[in-house]
Parts: C-alpha cells; sequence; structure tokens
C-alpha cells in the first residue's frame, strides 16, 4: 500500500530518543540533582504555600473574620 517510502533515519534523534529510553539506568545522584530537587521538589512548593495562606490570611483580616487554619 505505502512501499519505497522508507525514512532516512537521523543519528542524532536516534541517539537521543535512546538516552531518554534508558534515563533511569544511567541516572546518577550529583550535587547538582540534589539542588535542584531541594530548590524545585522542596523550596518552592514550600514558598508558594506560604504565599497562598498569607494571602488568605489578609483576605481574612481585611474582612474581619478569624483566621482560617491550614494544615
Amino acid at each position: 500500500m505505502g512501499g519505497g517510502m522508507e525514512v532516512n533515519k537521523n543519528k542524532w534523534i536516534e541517539d537521543w530518543n535512546a538516552g531518554r529510553e534508558n534515563l533511569e539506568f544511567n541516572f546518577r545522584w550529583t550535587r547538582r540533582n540534589l539542588a535542584l530537587v531541594g530548590l524545585f521538589g522542596i523550596a518552592l512548593p514550600i514558598l508558594v504555600y506560604k504565599g497562598v495562606v498569607r494571602e488568605f490570611h489578609m483576605q481574612d483580616e481585611d474582612a474581619k473574620r478569624p483566621l482560617r487554619k491550614f494544615l
């Protein structure tokens, strides 16, 4: 039906795909990886949470309601 339509494979794309398929086998914990996990996995979510809670408390104070408890 669609014969004779071979695709020319790009070596760099094939290497990149092979690296992605085997990422969990080639991954190593380094100082940089630990820092990134600490920053984006722990610190950033905590800062976002604190900012949201602060905003809710400011709204409660403006409306003269008691502060809500979170966590």
